[in-house]
């Protein structure tokens, strides 16, 4: 997840800003008193977007659920997980290669399971509060555990936040992370030398938006 969430490939121009990535912290504790939030997932989605020098990809991925708690009307802890079998590919149509990219990035194709996502092993990622902070402009930032392929990172960055009567929505503003962090390796130029202009980019960017009901 969450989500990346984890996908690469496009072209280094309007890429958005690059998340604080440090080691994994531990997750945020609720008060007792504390209001609790059900993700509602129909509603929930991750965007994707993949850099590579011919152009991009972009895509979405979905939760398989989610819980938020809140004081005093401000978010205190929470997590959500990401359905990795969900990746979606959006920039692509129905047998003009949308398929094939798809069984790649989940790792579905047989001899290639480990290039991304290998999402028979790793179904699953996950993202887990560690914090937040208030910042200027009425947002905040959102600090949390990513894990994705069974390695866990923290990462910050901006959400808007916003509640209207039960709904209380979290919307990220883009941001990226650098895959080969969490071990997502293919066509690395980083990792792998000799890759020309075959390579992918290590950035890959993403998109939160979350729509959570009082429960």
């Amino acid at each position: 997840m969450l989500l990346a969430l984890t996908i690469a490939f496009t072209s280094c121009k309007d890429k958005a800003e690059e998340a604080n990535v440090s080691d994994a912290e531990a997750a945020a504790v609720s008060e007792s008193t504390s209001e609790k939030y059900t993700v509602n997932v129909a509603e929930s989605t991750i965007h994707w977007k993949g850099f590579k020098p011919t152009g991009t990809h972009t895509g979405t991925i979905s939760l398989d659920n989610g819980v938020f708690k809140t004081e005093d009307g401000q978010l205190q802890s929470g997590s959500f997980l990401i359905d990795m079998k969900s990746i979606n590919v959006t920039d692509l149509e129905s047998g003009d290669g949308k398929e094939n990219l798809e069984a790649h990035l989940m790792g579905t194709v047989e001899g290639k399971e480990g290039d991304f996502f290998n999402v028979t092993k790793f179904p699953n990622a996950a993202f887990e509060i560690t914090g937040t902070e208030a910042m200027e402009n009425g947002k905040t930032k959102l600090s949390g555990n990513l894990t994705i392929k069974g390695q866990k990172h923290n990462i910050s960055f901006p959400v808007t936040m916003s509640n209207e009567g039960d709904m209380m929505s979290i919307d990220s503003e883009p941001f990226t992370i650098d895959r080969t962090v969490w071990g997502v390796n293919y066509g690395s130029k980083s990792i792998f030398d000799d890759l020309g202009d075959k390579f992918i980019s290590d950035d890959m960017e993403l998109k939160i938006s979350l729509k959570a009901k009082k429960s």
